[in-house]
């Protein structure tokens, strides 16, 4: 997918430094309220590309944000999205879920399942509004996750 905001491809190994940067730019306002590290911050793209479809918007050489998915038990897990603080509010965060949405139909998958941490209640709201629905709570690797679903 192109247009003159940026194009949407597989990320690369080249990626990781951005991919890492990214991550703990757009993470790092949520550590005070969850009380420690996000997992995003921590992760190991590099390792993820070898697991994982990890996809970024790109505009020239610059890395916008990303989203890590995979498909997992006959659903697509979107595990990540994340968007420079700088590049917020344009529509990044948007095309990249559409995008999963659309590899997962793709894949016949037929749905799409995330979460997110309840003290992000930013994407509370967000998620519904992209007609996810709350499928349930759990507590996993000491973080309070929401989890939701979307029939693709």
């Amino acid at each position: 997918m192109t247009d003159d905001t940026g194009l949407i491809r597989p990320a690369t190994l080249q990626d990781v430094p951005s991919l890492t940067a990214c991550a703990v730019a757009a993470y790092e306002m949520y550590v005070e309220r969850i009380g420690k590290i996000p997992a995003p911050m921590q992760a190991n793209f590099a390792e993820q590309l070898q697991t994982h479809a990890i996809d970024v918007i790109a505009h020239n050489d610059t890395l916008m944000g990303y989203v890590v998915h995979q498909n997992q038990n006959n659903q697509t897990l979107l595990e990540n999205v994340a968007v420079f603080p700088q590049f917020a509010g344009r529509g990044f965060g948007r095309r990249l879920i559409d995008h999963v949405e659309r590899c997962a139909a793709a894949n016949r998958t037929g749905k799409v399942v995330l979460y997110t941490n309840e003290a992000m209640t930013e994407n509370l709201s967000l998620y519904p509004k992209l007609g996810y629905k709350e499928t349930g709570k759990v507590v996993e690797q000491g973080f309070k996750r929401v989890y939701f679903k979307k029939h693709v």
